[in-house]
This record gives structure tokens, C-alpha cells and sequence, in this order.
């Protein structure tokens, strides 16, 4: 049972134990021991994003393969390529799982939560509370007027069934990868838990939202702001859950939204670097400020939330 300083939040019915972990830690302590182990970190972290990119280019060729012999003389973005792009990025929850085991013995399943489960409770709370909220703001980044391109019946029913499957799940492998995996790598750097945070968000946030390739002020503190977030909320509520819920949503209302408004999708995700961004684009920012201020006022009793106090062995 949940001790009575826990947030109504990230209560749960149920605290798993995991083997290989420290008690009474925060999730981005996991890691951390009397070495600080930058090496391995470093070696974890290359690893991570060189998964990332040969992941992305074989399902990419995989795509591009299957795509001349169904589609052939076709150019320009397809829902295909969109989707193996979403598939490979999804890829990265598992991966993210079996490099933690690998280089650091802790059970995969940790990855998730300091409970070492996924809390099914925390992220259903989130959706309801705070998944309309971000809809409404990534909404309005949608009235300004825009170039509209023709889209077939097809290709949008296709992309309307990736946006409610794989994106989601894309979004969730970014939260594993970056938020998880990175985050818990570098927050092990430091001695103390504060400073380990400290670090762990400011290094994820930035080497990411650098990685999404835009220097405009409005697009890249759009990507400051969101990854910051994430890293914060995924500190205070001790695991992935809530970010994978304002992310999925965050990218899913994006893409119905500008394949409805028949937008030039692929365009503007090939050339991300030539967008002029707008004041429009820190809307969604201010929304993820306040709900990341809400998630930080009902924990501001009880703390970030802990690995159990007490960690039983399983065969």
C-alpha cells in the first residue's frame, strides 16, 4: 500500500519488486553506485543513438523497398515511410530495455517505474486529466493559414491508422530512449540525487532537441520546453508513464490534425531546419509548463517518488 505522504497521482494498488534494485532511490539513481561509471554511461549513450539512427535507416530501406514495388514511379512522403519511421522508434523500448540489462545487470522491466512495473493507474490518470488539455493547445498552432497539398482517400485513412498505432508507441520509445534509458545514464554522473537530476534533464533536453535538427527560437524552445518536461515529470512521478501519455498525445494530435488539414506533412518533416517557427509554437509550451507545475505541486510532500523500501529476490 501507498504511504499516506504519496501523491493522489501517482497512487497504486500494487508496488512490484525488482531484483538488482536499489531501495529507496529515485528513478534516476537506478544506476547509481559507489563508481560513477561515466565510461559505461558513454558507451550506453552511443549505443543508444547509434540503435536509433540503424534502426530508423533499416526500416526506412525496408519501406522505400516495399513502397517501389507497390507503389512504383511514386515520389514524395508516403504512409508507408511514415510508418516505418513511427516502427522504428517504437523499436527503441525494447532495445532501451535489453542495453539497461546489459550494461548495468538491472532487470529490464525497472525501466519503466521505480515500482518496476508499468502503472496502468498513473497513466490512466493522465490521460483523462491532462490528455485533452494538449489537444486543445496543439490545436492552435492549426488556424494560422498554411499551403494545403491534395491528399488521396487512401493515403489519409492511412495515415489516421498509424496516428492512433504506431505514433503512439513512437512516442513512447523517444520517452524509453531519452527520458529513460539517457536519463537514468547521466543522472547516475554525479554524487548526489538533486545534482544527478539536475544534470540528467539539462543534457537529454538539449543533445535532443538539438538532434530534431532546428535552430529556429520559437520551433527549438518548443522542443526545450516539451523534453524538459518530460524529463521533469518523469523525475517527480518516478517513471515513464505521464510522459509517454503528453508526448503520445502531443505527436498524435499534431499529425491527424495537419493530415486533416491536408498539410504538407513530409515536407515539413524533411526540412525541419528551413521552418520559420512561430509564437503559435509555444502554445503547447505553456500548457506542459503548467501541467508540469501541477505534477510538481502534488508531489511537493511526499518528493520524487522511490524505489521500494525493501527489494525481495526472485528466481
Amino acid at each position: 500500500m501507498p504511504e499516506k505522504s504519496e501523491s493522489w497521482f501517482l497512487r497504486t494498488d500494487k508496488i512490484a519488486e525488482t531484483t538488482r534494485v536499489p531501495a529507496g532511490v529515485e528513478y534516476h539513481r537506478v544506476y547509481a553506485g559507489e563508481k560513477r561509471r561515466i565510461l559505461r554511461g558513454v558507451t550506453a549513450i552511443v549505443f543508444l543513438f547509434a540503435g536509433l539512427i540503424i534502426l530508423a535507416q533499416a526500416c526506412l530501406a525496408a519501406a522505400a523497398a516495399i513502397d517501389s514495388q507497390l507503389l512504383p514511379g511514386r515520389t514524395g512522403f508516403t504512409p508507408l515511410q511514415y510508418a516505418a519511421g513511427a516502427f522504428s522508434l517504437a523499436l527503441l523500448i525494447p532495445y532501451s530495455m535489453l542495453l539497461q540489462r546489459w550494461l548495468y545487470g538491472v532487470p529490464a522491466r525497472s525501466l519503466h517505474s521505480v515500482t518496476g512495473s508499468f502503472r496502468f493507474g498513473v497513466f490512466g490518470r493522465a490521460l483523462l486529466v491532462f490528455g485533452p488539455l494538449v489537444l486543445i493547445v496543439m490545436s492552435a498552432g492549426f488556424f494560422a493559414p498554411d499551403d494545403r497539398i491534395p491528399w488521396s482517400t487512401s493515403d489519409l485513412t492511412a495515415f489516421f491508422i498509424i496516428g492512433m498505432t504506431l505514433t503512439p508507441l513512437a512516442a513512447a520509445g523517444e520517452e524509453y530512449g531519452l527520458r529513460g534509458l539517457m536519463f537514468r545514464v547521466v543522472g547516475s554522473w554525479t554524487r548526489g540525487s538533486l545534482s544527478g537530476a539536475v544534470l540528467g534533464i539539462t543534457l537529454t533536453t538539449v543533445l535532443f532537441s538539438l538532434f530534431h535538427g532546428s535552430l529556429d527560437p520559437y520551433i527549438l524552445g518548443s522542443y526545450l520546453v516539451l523534453f524538459a518536461a518530460m524529463a521533469i515529470i518523469t523525475w517527480r512521478t518516478g517513471g515513464l508513464e505521464v510522459a509517454v501519455v503528453l508526448h503520445g498525445v502531443y505527436n498524435v494530435s499534431a499529425l491527424v490534425l495537419a493530415t486533416t488539414l491536408h498539410l504538407d506533412l513530409g515536407g515539413d518533416l524533411g526540412s525541419r531546419g528551413e521552418i520559420a517557427g512561430t509564437p503559435a509554437n509555444l502554445v503547447p509550451s505553456a500548457a506542459l509548463a503548467i501541467i508540469t507545475a501541477a505534477i510538481w505541486w502534488t508531489t511537493r510532500r511526499s518528493g520524487p517518488a522511490r524505489t521500494p523500501a525493501m527489494s525481495g529476490e526472485h528466481s
